[in-house]
């Protein structure tokens, strides 16, 4: 193939904006924010399952206590019941007076039982509603902090992108001064090796960093200025300058 000698160092031109280009998409990728952003989303997921948990075990916290209040309230009523027996004087068997009186004792602790179930729930339920006021309020400041990174992220972003559009309209503008045949061995070889062209300086490819050896460096001397030559290690197209060492 051939190619003015202008072309080919244009290649060159190329060969630093596609650097450019990749570098800003690397630097698109690697913003921190993107981390920040979905180490702040696995938060928030993992605090509003726990706050749908806490919701769930509210609701059987305030059942269990329903329950257990009625149960003391029915104990309670029992006590009353046996004790208005015992003061109305309608006892009078002391067999039945003591069955009573053993009864009401028995009902006591059923009831001090019972209360210290429920003051027990309600331990539970005030320990549960803080750790759930804890959830809300860290989700409300992931939020915060999530908008604030996106807002980060969106300005490095626009940055990185007006840059990456002025390199583009420099890579189309250079572009355009390149034979079309010599483009597509350039676009080809970039597709495989990710660099398409590298300069020849001091003997050595500058896009594999060796050095040519004698013979290589004979057959490029002899090629004519518009002969398209190749590095023979990298396959990429060597282009020839000033400081190339022939």
């Amino acid at each position: 193939m051939k190619a003015s000698p202008e072309a080919q160092l244009r290649l060159l031109e190329l060969a630093d904006l596609d650097a450019e280009l990749s570098r800003l998409a690397a630097r698109r990728r690697g913003l921190p924010e993107h981390a920040e952003i979905e180490e702040m989303d696995r938060r928030d997921a993992q605090l509003r399952d726990a706050i749908a948990t806490l919701d769930a075990e509210q609701g059987d916290l305030r059942r269990a206590q329903l329950k257990a209040e009625a149960d003391v309230d029915q104990v309670r009523a029992r006590i009353e019941r046996d004790r208005g027996r015992l003061d109305a004087g309608q006892v009078s068997s002391p067999r039945e007076l003591e069955n009573l009186q053993s009864e009401i004792g028995s009902l006591q602790r059923r009831q001090s039982d019972l209360e210290e179930i429920v003051i027990d729930i309600m331990e539970r339920r005030e320990s549960g509603e803080t750790r759930q006021r804890a959830a809300e309020a860290e989700r409300a400041q992931i939020a915060a902090d999530r908008e604030a990174a996106t807002a980060r992220r969106d300005a490095a972003t626009a940055e990185i992108d007006e840059q990456a559009a002025k390199a583009q309209d420099q890579r189309s503008a250079v572009a355009a001064g390149v034979p079309a045949d010599l483009l597509a061995l350039y676009e080809q070889l970039r597709a495989q090796y990710g660099v398409g062209a590298a300069a020849l300086r001091g003997g050595q490819c500058q896009g594999c960093h060796l050095s040519l050896n004698t013979v290589d460096l004979n057959a490029i001397r002899a090629a004519a200025p518009d002969e398209v030559v190749r590095c023979e290690e990298c396959r990429r197209i060597l282009v020839r300058t000033s400081d190339s060492g022939l």
